[in-house]
């Protein structure tokens, strides 16, 4: 006894709709891998070196060796509470990583694109470079 479905199957459009999913499929994986291997878009042409730049680099290889270990960790199954603890420490100096980036454009890109700030825009400056923590 054939359901609808299997009928649909038996007549060709259950192959068609395989064939579309398989392809809406594959366009999405390639997109996802275009994304990963197309350049960012910057605003500028110019390559940014900032004076934080080479701490930046140094923190997130620490970060990166750190994660590697931590892979490490799971592969031998030691302690979940072990892991945890040292993906919250990875975690944390990513994100001190981002926030010194950040902090680091808005000082030097931002007043180089408007001009040198006034006392007060420098204090506005970093009254928003202190309410980011709270993102």
């Amino acid at each position: 006894m054939h359901d609808d479905h299997d009928q649909a199957d038996d007549s060709g459009d259950g192959h068609l709709l395989d064939a579309a999913v398989a392809t809406q499929k594959s366009v999405r994986i390639v997109s996802k891998q275009a994304a990963l291997t197309a350049p960012a878009p910057t605003s500028t042409s110019v390559p940014v070196h900032h004076h934080t730049h080479a701490e930046i680099v140094k923190r997130l290889r620490r970060a990166e060796g750190h994660l590697r270990s931590i892979l490490t960790m799971i592969e031998e199954g030691r302690p979940c509470l072990d892991v945890a603890q040292q993906l919250h420490a990875v975690e944390k100096a990513v994100s001190q990583a981002k926030r010194t980036f950040i902090h680091d454009h808005l000082d030097d890109c931002l007043e180089h694109a408007v001009g040198s700030l006034s006392a007060p825009q420098r204090t506005a400056i970093e009254e928003f470079k202190e309410i980011t923590k709270y993102l």
